[in-house]
């Protein structure tokens, strides 16, 4: 039995007797059929107002009502007979009054009268074990509501959710390769939705394959602080994690750090060679309880590694030497985004083996998908701010349309074309 004075569910969630039970199993003193039950109706079904003292059972006067609610771990209301879903846990029982009083025939004093209270217990499902049920880089340019996102950005609601990020596709090591994500670059973040355990009790270790690539957990608050807008020729700030709407609340987030190029590189035309990370890197995380029992696990494999230049704004050949320079391949269209060359054949016609990544978007922009390009699974990586460092706006690609013009990645998302000796961005990629 648990009571307000015996209640630490908040940190260790009330598990389940038996799998398959529902909120509806658990007994309490709302009655299974309604969500509010009178004072007055508890005190007759109880049979608490004989005492013996010649009063009655009817000799009781209540007044109140305590009510109960439900809510899974994102505050949606559920009902008590919902399937109970281990990345929607733990869920929330909420009892609450807005006070009563209680008086008798006899006795001194024979009336009682207390204020409103509430409390709340939480729950887990019996029998499903805790996990990573998403990992969200920035969710705009996702289908999301925020101003100038679009639902054609939406990926597959199997791999892609909007106010979530992507949907975690394996937990067998050996299937780790479905998850996002699968291209990075240094200073790049996301966050892992833990179901089934509260992530402030976990522990993780960084890991390192090799010496290049590193992936550090931390359990950290939200940024609200803002930045310079990383463009050559925009003003103003932005605020970071614009994507995460509640910053009161702790997150789990992965931050990944390899390769980059200094800015002595970035501003030579000619830069030193820069390491270049050995792919593909398999890694797994593993959340640990006080006691060092890993609980929980998230992997997945790095098969691309890009590295950009800043907020340098050239031209074609400029940007595709200094990726050579740096031992680094320049992009193509189909490590950047799933695009679907033919769509719109006056910005991205089809030439030649050009074409976006697959699975294909079918359409002139990137859609969320995990292994198809580097904005399909990142979104503009401007707006991780400084830690990443990304410049904003068009990305050129080493894709010709002719002798003259290039394709390039638009910073909203498409596909177009540009003479080749205008400006644009460069990021350079390794393989």
């Amino acid at each position: 039995m648990f009571t307000p004075q015996n209640n630490n569910s908040a940190m260790t969630p009330i598990r389940l007797l038996n799998a398959g039970d529902t909120l509806a199993n658990i007994e309490m003193i709302v009655p299974s059929s309604t969500d509010s039950v009178s004072i007055s109706s508890l005190v007759t079904q109880g049979n608490w107002g004989d005492d013996g003292d010649g009063q009655g059972a009817n000799g009781i006067i209540a007044t109140g009502s305590i009510s109960v609610s439900f809510m899974d771990k994102n505050g949606n209301a559920v009902s008590r007979g919902d399937i109970l879903d281990i990345c929607k846990a733990p869920y929330k029982v909420t009892l609450s009054s807005l006070g009563g009083s209680l008086a008798t025939a006899y006795g001194v004093p024979n009336k009682r009268i207390f204020s409103g209270s509430t409390v709340s217990y939480h729950i887990n499902p019996h029998s499903q074990q805790p996990k990573v049920c998403y990992a969200r880089p920035r969710l705009i340019f996702g289908g999301t509501n925020s101003s100038g996102d679009n639902p054609r950005f939406t990926g597959p609601s199997s791999i892609w959710d909007p106010t979530k990020g992507f949907l975690t596709q394996s937990i067998n090591p050996s299937f780790y390769r479905l998850n996002f994500p699968t291209t990075g670059a240094d200073g790049l973040y996301f966050d892992l939705d833990v179901g089934g355990v509260h992530a402030s009790q976990l522990t993780w270790s960084t890991v390192t394959n090799g010496s290049d690539i590193t992936a550090t957990v931390s359990w950290v608050r939200p940024r609200s602080d803002s930045f310079s807008i990383p463009c050559r020729w925009c003003s103003g700030t932005t605020t970071y994690d614009d994507w995460i709407s509640d910053k009161s609340q702790n997150v789990t987030r992965v931050t990944l750090n390899g390769p980059r190029a200094d800015n002595t590189q970035i501003q030579s035309s000619n830069p030193s060679r820069l390491i270049a990370p050995s792919l593909p890197q398999l890694f797994e995380l593993q959340g640990k309880d006080s006691s060092g029992n890993v609980v929980v696990k998230y992997g997945f494999e790095l098969r691309q590694w890009f590295v950009h230049r800043g907020e340098k704004y050239t031209t074609v050949p400029e940007q595709a030497t200094w990726c050579s320079s740096l031992g680094y391949r320049f992009s193509r269209v189909r490590d950047l985004s799933n695009a679907k060359c033919g769509v719109n054949n006056t910005d991205f016609p089809c030439i030649g083996d050009i074409d976006g990544s697959m699975p294909s978007s079918g359409t002139l922009y990137y859609q969320r998908r995990i292994g198809a390009g580097f904005l399909s699974e990142w979104s503009d990586a401007s707006y991780y701010g400084d830690v990443a460092g990304f410049g904003r706006g068009d990305i050129w690609t080493s894709d010709a349309v002719s002798n003259t013009n290039h394709f390039y990645i638009h910073r909203n998302g498409y596909v177009g074309q540009w003479g080749s000796y205008g400006g644009g961005y460069a990021v350079c990629t390794m393989p």
